[in-house]
């Protein structure tokens, strides 16, 4: 039997961030990863905030930035063309295109340095209760081994299993669970490499198509579509579009990631006794845009400190864990229930009504953008706007 304080399971920048934050104050930790590869194959657009990193504290590092993304251009479904450009407006979302696979090695590397130990192509089969934690069943490069802790916290993605394991109700629904298809191409002729390109309308039903540049000629080009409204799979969309687009009608992939998006807000239980639910696992995916690497860096900051002080506690029940519910209620879930309203109402306009919002807004001189202000525009330009969002500022 292996001992430890606390368990995480999952080397994605949450459960990495969460390690570190609980090794840093002074837990015993043990980070494990079912893959060979912390960060592969990705599962992500890449895109991040760089003030959310600075928040953190994580300083950019040249190794895992593949482009620095200056601005965004909205694309409604006749081609018209919003751009917004952090040299003449303030953009608190702009940052950069990650390398996914060079950045989660490089935070699950914080993680050991601060202490935590690492175990990968180590999966986990099963958890058991017991008084004083948990065991979780292991299998680790074709071994049969078991995992005793006090605390597990669960990062395993949208999928996860070690919630449900334990109890918790933790599982989206699947009419909120994006269905995504994402390409890196080579070739693509973008409008500007410095944008990311967001495409609306049909071709991307319940959600959107994007572009981020990662290169001169290179981005990731992919789509997220909700079941519940799309008619057929999202790689015929992605198909369809990459070879109409004229920016990607000469591209190449050159890789191909396949996933789920949950864009239904938090789940319901976010801790139990001896455990803690931590970024894509506990929903944290903004319901609107459908990213979530920030927020899953908080949720693995705030999970990792509180954990560490209910080791020092001695108490690992549901109740010693509030603090992280009310840290990650102010901090990231406040916002979310907006969200989801503006994302319902998106969902209700049809490709002449897109068209109609993004003339009025091409016509827009903005000071400022981050979704308030772009509601508050949204509500000027669109009478269905103003009956369905005008409260939520």
């Amino acid at each position: 039997m292996i001992e430890t304080d606390i368990l995480v399971v999952g080397a994605g920048p949450s459960g990495s961030m969460a390690a570190k934050q609980a090794a840093l104050n002074g837990a015993d930790v043990i980070l494990i990863d079912r893959k060979s590869e912390i960060g592969s194959p990705k599962r992500c657009a890449e895109g991040v905030s760089k003030a959310g990193l600075e928040k953190l504290g994580i300083n950019p590092d040249p190794r895992w930035i593949a482009r620095r993304s200056t601005g965004v251009r909205l694309v409604s479904p006749d081609g018209t063309s919003v751009f917004l450009d952090d040299d003449t407006i303030s953009l608190p979302e702009s940052g950069f295109v990650l390398e996914r696979k060079v950045f989660d090695k490089h935070m699950a590397m914080d993680a050991a340095r601060a202490g935590a130990k690492i175990m990968i192509k180590t999966l986990a089969t099963d958890l058991e209760r017991v008084d004083d934690g948990v065991i979780v069943t292991i299998e680790n490069m074709g071994k049969v081994d078991q995992i005793h802790a006090h605390i597990v916290i669960a990062a395993d993605g949208p999928e996860s299993r070690i919630g449900r394991w334990a109890g918790l109700d933790c599982t989206t629904s699947p009419d909120y669970m994006e269905s995504c298809i994402q390409y890196e191409m080579a070739g693509v002729d973008m409008v500007n490499n410095n944008d990311i390109a967001l495409f609306f309308g049909s071709c991307a039903p319940g959600g959107y198509i994007w572009i981020f540049p990662k290169g001169d000629d290179i981005a990731n080009v992919g789509i997220g579509v909700l079941r519940s409204v799309a008619d057929k799979p999202p790689y015929e969309y992605l198909d369809e579009f990459v070879k109409t687009c004229p920016e990607t009608k000469n591209a190449q992939a050159v890789e191909v990631n396949v996933g789920g998006d949950p864009v239904g807000g938090t789940v319901k239980d976010r801790t139990g006794d001896n455990i803690l639910v931590v970024g894509d696992a506990a929903g944290f995916v903004n319901p609107l845009t459908g990213g979530g690497i920030n927020s899953a860096l908080e949720s693995g900051t705030f999970a990792g400190i509180v954990a560490a002080q209910a080791i020092n506690d001695g108490d690992y029940s549901k109740k010693n864990f509030e603090e992280y519910i009310k840290l990650t209620d102010e901090d990231i879930n406040k916002s979310y229930s907006k969200y989801d309203k503006v994302k319902q109402y998106l969902l209700s306009l049809s490709d002449e009504e897109l068209n109609n919002i993004a003339e009025e807004f091409s016509k827009v001189e903005f000071s400022e953008v981050n979704t308030k202000s772009l509601i508050k525009m949204l509500v000027k330009v669109s009478p269905k706007a103003l009956l369905k969002l005008g409260k939520l500022f």
